[in-house]
């Protein structure tokens, strides 16, 4: 299963700078992906301006992390490929699975429970309209 991760994430990164579409990551996030992916696939395919309209009405715990992540894809299209932030929409979302810090909660009788404070990786990636 691991080399399908890889080579999906190699695909990823080929498609990416071939097409020089703006993109913003955050890494390390510490929310779970799965929390992070219904906010996502409300967005998905939406404008900027939309989107972040959603964010801003959105009471979860992901959109304040998502919020940063638009903007800065937006300012990434508009100063490094000269892009009019009107123009775009978010074209690809995905949160993938970081590391997972592994925590201990005490149980009766000495034993223990693992308690998974999971990490995300979000990827934002827009593009323009095609008029």
């Amino acid at each position: 299963m691991a080399t399908r991760v890889r080579s999906k994430a190699l695909q990823r990164r080929s498609e990416r700078t071939k097409n020089n579409r703006p993109h913003a990551t955050a890494k390390f996030v510490r929310i779970s992906p799965f929390k992070v992916r219904v906010v996502l696939n409300i967005i998905r395919g939406k404008s900027v301006q939309e989107a972040l309209a959603i964010l801003e009405n959105t009471p979860k715990a992901a959109s304040e992390v998502l919020i940063k992540l638009v903007n800065s894809a937006a300012a990434n299209g508009e100063n490094n490929l000269n892009l009019a932030r009107n123009d775009l929409y978010i074209a690809e979302c995905y949160a993938d699975e970081g590391p997972t810090l592994k925590r201990i909660q005490p149980a009766s009788k000495g034993r223990a429970y693992r308690i998974n404070k999971r990490t995300s990786h979000i990827t934002i990636v827009l593009d323009t309209v095609k008029a």
